[in-house]
C-alpha cells in the first residue's frame, strides 16, 4: 500500500509539473505573438540601401587616407569615455557595498527589504535619464555623465553584491560573532574575504557595460565620443560615423578581452 501511495504521489507531482511547463511555455508563446503583433514592422523609403550605408560605416573609412587622421582624434574623444566610465564605476562600487550589506537579508536582517527597494528603484532608471538630469543640474559636460554612470551603476552592482552576500558561508560569520565580534568585525573578517573576488569580477563586468552606456550619454551632452557620434550621424556623415563606431568597437573589444583576463584570475 504504501509503495502504491509513493507511486501515486509522484504521478500526481509529475502530472503538476508537466501541467505548469505547458502553463509557461504557452504563456510565453502567446506572449511573443503579441508582441510581434503590436509592432509596426513598415518599412519607410530611403534614398540610400543599407549596402551602401554600410559599405560608407565601414568601408570608406579605412581604405580612404583623408579619414585616417580622424581615428586618432577619436582614440582620445574614446579615452575621455573610458575615463568616464571608469570614475563612475569606481564610485559606483563604493557606494554600493554598504546599499548591498543592507539588502543583503542575511545582514540587513528585516529591514533588507528596503535595501532591495532602493536598489530597484535606481536600476529601473535609465542611465540617459540620469544624464540629462545631471545636465541640467551641473552642465554639459564630463562631470555630468560621471554623476550619471555613477549612480546608474549603483542599482545593478548591488543587486549583485547583495546577491553574493547572501549566499556565502554562515559559519565563519557566527563563529566571530559567537567569540564575542559585533557586526563590523564579522563584516571585515568573516563576510568580506568570502565575497571579494565577486566584488571585483562584478565590478569590472560593469566596467564594460559602463563604457558601451558613456558613448550613449552623449545624447544628452554628457561628454566623451558620444557627442561626435550624433552630430555625424545627425548630419548623415556616414563616413565620420563609421570612424568613430570601428574606434568604438576596437576599444570595447580591447577591454573585455582585458578584463577577461583578469577576471579569470579573481575568480
Amino acid at each position: 500500500m504504501n509503495n502504491q501511495k509513493k507511486i501515486s504521489l509522484r504521478s500526481q507531482r509529475s502530472t503538476k509539473q508537466k501541467a505548469t511547463l505547458i502553463l509557461i511555455v504557452t504563456s510565453l508563446v502567446l506572449l511573443y505573438a503579441f508582441s510581434l503583433w503590436s509592432q509596426d514592422f513598415s518599412i519607410a523609403s530611403s534614398q540610400s540601401s543599407p549596402l551602401t550605408i554600410l559599405y560608407r560605416l565601414f568601408v570608406v573609412p579605412i581604405v580612404t587616407p583623408v579619414y585616417w587622421r580622424s581615428f586618432a582624434e577619436n582614440s582620445w574623444l574614446m579615452l575621455e569615455t573610458v575615463a568616464i566610465a571608469y570614475a563612475g564605476g569606481v564610485a559606483a562600487s563604493l557606494f554600493a557595498l554598504p546599499l548591498a550589506v543592507f539588502a543583503a537579508k542575511n545582514s540587513g536582517g528585516k529591514l533588507s527589504y528596503i535595501g532591495k527597494v532602493i536598489l530597484n528603484a535606481i536600476r529601473s532608471i535609465p542611465e540617459l535619464l540620469f544624464g540629462v538630469f545631471f545636465v541640467a543640474a551641473v552642465g554639459p559636460g564630463s562631470f555630468a555623465g560621471v554623476l550619471a554612470i555613477s549612480i546608474n551603476s549603483i542599482g545593478m552592482i548591488g543587486k549583485l553584491y547583495a546577491e553574493s552576500i547572501e549566499s556565502i558561508d554562515p559559519a565563519p560569520v557566527e563563529a566571530i560573532k559567537a567569540t564575542g565580534g559585533n557586526r563590523i568585525q564579522a563584516f571585515w573578517y568573516g563576510i568580506l574575504p568570502q565575497i571579494l573576488p565577486q566584488f571585483l569580477s562584478v565590478s569590472l563586468f560593469r566596467f564594460e557595460i559602463d563604457v558601451r552606456a558613456s558613448t550613449i550619454l552623449g545624447l544628452v551632452g554628457a561628454g566623451g565620443i558620444g557627442v561626435p557620434l550624433i552630430l555625424s550621424q545627425q548630419q548623415r556623415h556616414w563616413e565620420e560615423v563609421g570612424v568613430i563606431l570601428i574606434v568604438v568597437i576596437l576599444f570595447v573589444v580591447i577591454i573585455d578581452k582585458l578584463s577577461g583576463k583578469i577576471r579569470a584570475k579573481l575568480v
